[in-house]
């Protein structure tokens, strides 16, 4: 089964909420004339209900989820003559300023996306995000069938402020025949990993672990995941809150040292590919048999792959001297917020609780090769037998550990990926990386 990787669409960010790539409604505008968030409309049931404006604002203005959407969409306003949903969408880095510019404001869309984690947490403290545990007590049935892994990305306090879509985890993609032929077997531990990329190298595999290190997001998914297993829980909580971050703890030179020792294994040329480059040209086509990649990545090598090429994941390896969970999964859901300004709560809880159903579910795994937080959307039925592993691996970790960028302030992670990146380079050592860091993370105190 091969299915069609989404084309990037380089979409500039306006100061409206009307975005002109995805507008959505059944008042039929022309596109980018969509309502104020709570505003009103001309359009509506034909059945003489209520009229009902719902603005809906995400970050996916490519193909297929775009399309996916206003398929959704128009689904449930057929259902719903009395609702029209205005959909507006830019995308990620636009997406980001967007909504920290209007979450504050009466500008507010009624629903909008999320990531879970820090993201969603500056997003709750400007106090215009509804909780949402009333949503989820009324309907046990429905929510007993979202992963609590998920739910809990969303959840501060006791309160839950989101409604997970998607559902994310970052392991070793592995090249199983050639692991295979040279008798090689899943490391559980950092020297076992080691090991394995020594044998691969005597086999003749020159980079027998690839990744694109001109991607600081491709380099900070690696340094979270590594401060994760390596660094005690408590002190990296204290360290990753900006009122309280030092980074002084010692672990952190240690991880930036076996980053040192696991670059060395992916040969010059990682300093000058990205993260594309290096799935498509090194691990899809077997010239490198590892790579650490999203398994929302599975369409991507689907599509990549020949019919005859078999791989695996593995979890990221335990350190030995590690005090962080062994069993969590980076990773992160991302879902949805309902603005507490919205004129029609419960309108809005009643799509989201449609949208975030099988069918939904179904549609977001099936259509663009993301995995669902919807228990039971798709079986054998419908998805490759790939997602339902990492489906899989999703339910079976102990928690989900947030993407380092989503976990520490931006002026932490960037000196930190760029001092990382340095380091690969042979410009900068651990340990002056480090200095970097405690000054970034000092200066916000």
């Amino acid at each position: 089964m091969k299915m069609k990787r989404a084309a990037a669409l380089a979409l500039a960010l306006v100061m409206g909420l009307s975005l002109t790539a995805c507008s959505n409604g059944a008042d039929n505008q022309p596109d980018g004339q969509t309502q104020a968030a709570g505003g009103q409309s001309g359009a509506g049931s034909q059945s003489g209900g209520e009229k009902i404006v719902i603005n809906f604002f995400h970050r996916w203005p490519n193909d297929p989820k775009n399309s996916m959407f206003k398929e959704l969409i128009d689904q449930y306003m057929a259902e719903n003559p009395n609702v029209t949903i205005n959909m507006d969408c830019i995308l990620n880095d636009q997406y980001k300023e967007k909504i920290r510019m209007v979450v504050s404001t009466d500008e507010i869309p009624d629903i909008f996306s999320s990531w879970s984690g820090t993201f969603a947490q500056e997003m709750i403290a400007s106090g215009n995000v509804a909780p949402l545990n009333g949503l989820y007590e009324s309907d046990p049935e429905w929510a007993g069938k979202i992963a609590k892994a998920s739910i809990d990305g969303f959840t501060f306090d006791g309160e839950i402020y989101g409604v997970p879509w998607s559902q994310d985890g970052k392991v070793f993609f592995y090249n199983k025949k050639i692991f295979a032929d040279n008798n090689i077997q899943i490391p559980a531990t950092w020297d076992e990993f080691i090991g394995v990329l020594d044998a691969l190298k005597a086999a003749g595999y020159e980079t027998p672990i690839v990744e694109g290190l001109t991607d600081n997001w491709a380099i900070l998914h690696y340094l979270g995941t590594m401060n994760q297993r390596m660094v005690d829980p408590g002190v990296l909580a204290k360290d990753y809150t900006v009122a309280t971050g030092e980074f002084t703890d010692p672990a952190y030179v240690e991880v930036l040292k076996k980053w040192q020792q696991l670059v060395s294994y992916m040969g010059e040329v990682c300093v000058a590919i990205d993260h594309e480059t290096a799935r498509g040209t090194y691990f899809a086509t077997g010239e490198a048999p590892v790579m650490y990649l999203q398994l929302a990545e599975i369409p991507h090598i689907e599509k990549l792959i020949p019919e005859d090429f078999e791989y695996g994941f593995f979890n990221f390896p335990a350190f030995e001297e590690g005090k962080g969970d062994t069993k969590a999964l980076t990773g992160a859901p991302e879902g949805f917020m309902i603005s507490n300004k919205t004129k029609h709560p419960e309108e809005c809880e009643k799509f989201l609780k449609w949208l975030v159903s099988k069918n939904g579910g179904e549609a977001l795994t099936v259509k663009c090769g993301d995995i669902s937080s919807v228990d039971g959307a798709v079986d054998e039925t419908n998805a490759l037998p790939s997602q339902l592993e990492a489906m899989d691996m999703i339910k079976s970790a102990s928690m989900l550990a947030p993407w380092f960028d989503n976990a520490c302030d931006a002026s932490v992670y960037t000196v930190y990926g760029q001092g990382a990146q340095a380091i690969a380079t042979g410009d900068e050592t651990p340990e002056s990386v480090m200095t970097q860091v405690q000054e970034a993370a000092a200066s916000l105190h």
